[in-house]
């Protein structure tokens, strides 16, 4: 690409990009001078759920929050091959081509947490720093499974590999089995409807589903990752019913770069949403001294 292009790209707003026909609505916001940090949401929201991480950032970033596959209703392909890892992690860095950003701080929380991970293992050379969100490295994810409770907090994963029933299920009466089952993991009522209300879109909640179930299929490209080496930050909270204490204290051993574990005491799974001005804090710091 070149320079006057990038320059042209990195003067406007982004709104949307083009990857393999796809299109995907994005949030552009802070100073377009500064680093750029991209923002991945996790299941079963949108990169709504970053607006309070980046209001409280200030502007000291220029922060993409992507609407990702499948969250985007322009795309939102059918084959539940083509929510693999491989071209989850290329639609970010499609997108960090579009905004012209050679290297860029990846923050990613839950399966957005997962996407950075494999960009992160795979394409080191494009990031400045990581900071991940709930969601363990893979392959510590896989051993817990045989050294904790872990398997019963990912049964729900396996009840969900099926297609057209757990659809169903969920979004029957408007929705009411998803939007509980948020509310009592932790997440505000209003965010919960919101989600709800945006999983009950044509085709929203089974492409946010074919997630899981391409990662069920093809598991070896996501959970046989080598170690990350770029500078990381991993944060985990206690009260996940989702993800255990044994997965992340293991994810240590799976990154070979500089390496920083919070834990943040009380916190639920909504992490992003429940407690934006501390990951505003801890993003800030870590983007900051990885340069």
């Amino acid at each position: 690409m070149s320079t006057g292009r990038r320059r042209q790209q990195q003067a406007a707003r982004l709104r949307e990009f083009d990857h393999q026909g796809l299109i995907f609505d994005v949030t552009d916001a802070g100073s377009r001078e500064a680093d750029c940090m991209v923002l991945l949401h996790g299941f079963p929201s949108t990169a709504r759920a970053w607006d309070g991480v980046i209001s409280a950032l200030r502007g000291r970033f220029r922060t993409l929050a992507v609407d990702q596959r499948g969250y985007s209703p322009r795309a939102r392909p059918v084959a539940v091959r083509a929510y693999g890892v491989r071209e989850l992690t290329g639609d970010v860095l499609a997108l960090a081509e579009t905004a012209g950003a050679d290297r860029f701080h990846l923050v990613g929380h839950d399966w957005g947490g997962l996407v950075a991970w494999h960009l992160a293992a795979h394409h080191p050379q494009r990031l400045h720093s990581l900071t991940v969100l709930s969601t363990p490295h893979p392959r510590a994810l896989v051993e817990s499974l045989t050294r904790s409770w872990q398997p019963l907090r990912s049964a729900y994963a396996l009840a969900w590999q099926p297609t057209i029933v757990p659809e169903i299920v969920m979004l029957a009466a408007n929705g009411r089995i998803l939007r509980a089952g948020l509310e009592a993991s932790g997440l505000d009522r209003s965010l919960a409807e919101q989600y709800a209300t945006q999983m009950r879109q044509p085709g929203a909640l089974r492409a946010a589903l074919n997630w899981y179930r391409a990662a069920g299929r093809a598991p070896r490209p996501l959970f046989s990752l080598p170690p990350v080496r770029v500078p990381t930050m991993y944060v985990w909270s206690t009260n996940d019913p989702a993800l255990g204490r044994a997965a992340a204290e293991r994810t240590a051993q799976h990154v070979e770069g500089p390496y920083r574990f919070e834990v943040l005491d009380g916190v639920s799974h909504w992490i992003p949403e429940t407690e934006p001005s501390r990951v505003a804090a801890l993003v800030d710091q870590h983007a900051s001294a990885n340069r």
